[in-house]
Formats: structure tokens, C-alpha cells, sequence
């Protein structure tokens, strides 16, 4: 691989991802990069399945290696909700606030020792010819009884990680990142990047 996509136009993605693949002298390009926007229906039932539809659909449109990423989050009280739900949760139109009330809400009542939750990241790369890898990253921990903290985005001011006492919104990005579900799917992508070479 000499160059490929990274499917999104999160600019914080990009930065993680360009960081990790010239190490690689792989070049990184993202939607910013397009011309015309390709629009993807996630159907899948699982972080893996939205991840894998998402690279190969764009693999196929423009025949190149494509990256792609899902996460969100999975409550164990909730039977694992939102899950890959987690950025419509509250509704369609992905409002972060509503989504986090929503969670709270379902969570009223249920004490602090059966908040048990955790971020999840698939990460799938898609190549012409060949097969598609997939690899999971997660962040365990448990949702607070209420927001704190002003940084990251979603459910970051309710969740809690493990062994930390402060929530990831609470963190700085630097923290944050080395922590984060997308950190540990990134690193065994670079594991297996490590085994192309």
C-alpha cells in the first residue's frame, strides 16, 4: 500500500491515522480530500459490520484501500445500548446532548456498581484483491450519575475509564488518546501493518 483513505471527515481521525500509516510511507487521504461526497447506509448490526460496509463500499466506488472506523458505546444494564446506535440514540438528527440525557435517563436508579460500560472502536481496512481486515479496540469503565468535564465529545462527560476517577471529558486529549477504544484498534492495525511489511 502506498497510499489510501481514511473514510470520514473527522480531522482528529485523520491526524491519528496519517500519524500511524507514514510510519509506513503510506500516504493518507480523507472525505476532505473528495470532490463529490459518497453516502453510505451503515445497515450492519455490529461495530465490525458498519466498519467493514463503510470501507468496502468506498474501496469498491474508487479502487483504492480504504479505512474505515465505527465505535460507540455498549451500557451493561442497557443489554449493551446504545451500541450502534450510539450517535442517533435520542434520534436521527445525532444530538450529543439529547443522546447523553437519553442515557441517563435509562440508567436512573441503577446504582453505581452496575454502571459497568465500555467504548468500542472497529477499525476495517479494505484493499482491491484482497481480504478485508477488521480489528476491535475497547476502553472499559462506567457511566457517571452525571456530566462532567468540557473536552472530547458524546458520551465522553459520563463515562468513567477504568481505574481513572475523573471522566474522559475530564481528560486532556493527550490522556485521552492513549487510552481511547480507537487508540487500541489503531495499534493492532499497526501490529498487522508491521507483518505487511
Amino acid at each position: 500500500m502506498k497510499e489510501l483513505l481514511v473514510a470520514t471527515k473527522n480531522e482528529g481521525k485523520i491526524g491519528e491515522f496519517r500519524d500511524m500509516f507514514s510510519k509506513y510511507n503510506i500516504s493518507v487521504k480523507s472525505l476532505l480530500d473528495l470532490d463529490e461526497s459518497i453516502d453510505i447506509e451503515e445497515t450492519g448490526t455490529t461495530f465490525e459490520e458498519n466498519a467493514v460496509i463503510k470501507a468496502q463500499t468506498m474501496m469498491e466506488q474508487l479502487n483504492i484501500p480504504v479505512v474505515a472506523d465505527d465505535s460507540g458505546l455498549e451500557v451493561d444494564a442497557l443489554n449493551g445500548a446504545p451500541g450502534v446506535y450510539s450517535a442517533r440514540y435520542a434520534g436521527i438528527e445525532k444530538d450529543d446532548n439529547e443522546n447523553l440525557q437519553k442515557l441517563l435517563n435509562n440508567l436512573e436508579g441503577i446504582p453505581e456498581s452496575q454502571r459497568d460500560a465500555r467504548f468500542v472502536c472497529a477499525v476495517a481496512v479494505a484493499r482491491p484483491g484482497a481480504a478485508t481486515i477488521v480489528k476491535r479496540g475497547t476502553c472499559e469503565g462506567s457511566i457517571a450519575n452525571e456530566p462532567q468535564g468540557s473536552h472530547g465529545f458524546g458520551y465522553d462527560p459520563v463515562f468513567i475509564p477504568k481505574g481513572a476517577s475523573r471522566t474522559m471529558a475530564e481528560h486532556t486529549s493527550d490522556e485521552k488518546n492513549k487510552i481511547s477504544h480507537r487508540h487500541h484498534a489503531i495499534k493492532q492495525i499497526e501490529e498487522w501493518l508491521k507483518t505487511q511489511a
